[in-house]
């Protein structure tokens, strides 16, 4: 019998079977194609019994947690550090290359030196995922060479905008020596300017091991930190860069990490 004398319920259900099929197959590629993931604990497993430096934080026993700031540095980033500085918390920030490390190179050269984690967060936060590889290695490159004519050392992890990442993204990231670092905990505070709301979203979201993502940029965000800090303190948490985080294990160029 022609398809199109096929009775209109025996279509319908071909239609269903062969959908399935095709959604089947795109999750299987997109599985495939999709980096693994893996956890900062999962991480220091891997690493064994590998020991830590004298006076090194030891997050196998310590409950830490990583704070993370992307996109600057910007004008509210002096206070954030003084603020941090008096608190003896140490984070990693995702720098921005074009306007962001470029103008503001003293603050760079400040997060370096007070013992923060400085890291790279594209040129132009372009999506890497839509550039083809030249333009990815670009977006990365760039940012690398800014941030080490400044510290004098190139950055060794990244974050990719949006957290979107695939094979192309982890094959440039092992190139330059980048890995990826993703979250657990992030307050969508480019959305608000609500300093308590912000607060409010990380201490709900908050777990030992987290990444905890915020922004330097947002009016909200800076305000919002004392009172992050001090009610994680308050529930026993140590709060460590990223490198800490992972230690003994160190970062794999290409990996993905993701709490």
């Amino acid at each position: 019998m022609p398809f199109s004398a096929v009775p209109w319920k025996k279509k319908s259900l071909w239609f269903t079977a062969a959908l399935t099929a095709l959604a089947a197959l795109g999750a299987l590629i997109a599985v495939s194609l999709w980096p693994e993931r893996v956890s900062p604990r999962e991480a220091r497993a891997q690493a064994g019994d590998r020991s830590l430096k004298e006076g090194v934080v030891d997050c196998r026993r310590l409950k830490c947690i990583a704070l993370t700031f992307d996109a600057g540095p910007g004008k509210d980033t002096p206070r954030l550090l003084d603020m941090l500085k008096e608190e003896k918390v140490q984070a990693t920030f995702f720098l921005l290359g074009k306007n962001h490390v470029m103008k503001y190179p003293d603050v760079v050269r400040r997060i370096a030196a007070e013992g923060h984690e400085v890291a790279n967060h594209t040129w132009t936060h372009k999506i890497l995922t839509d550039q083809d590889p030249d333009g990815i290695r670009t977006e990365l490159a760039r940012t690398q060479d800014a941030i080490a004519r400044l510290t004098g050392r190139k950055p060794t992890l990244m974050r990719p905008p949006q957290g979107r990442t695939n094979e192309d993204v982890s094959r440039i990231c092992e190139e330059l020596n980048l890995a990826q670092v993703l979250w657990s905990a992030t307050a969508k505070d480019y959305s608000t300017t609500d300093s308590e709301l912000i607060s409010d979203r990380i201490l709900d979201a908050a777990s030992r091991d987290g990444i905890i993502l915020l922004h330097d940029i947002y009016r909200g965000t800076v305000p919002a930190v004392p009172r992050i800090v001090t009610e994680l303190k308050k529930r026993g948490y140590t709060f460590v860069t990223v490198p800490q985080l992972l230690a003994p294990a160190i970062a794999e160029p290409g990996t993905v990490y993701k709490p």
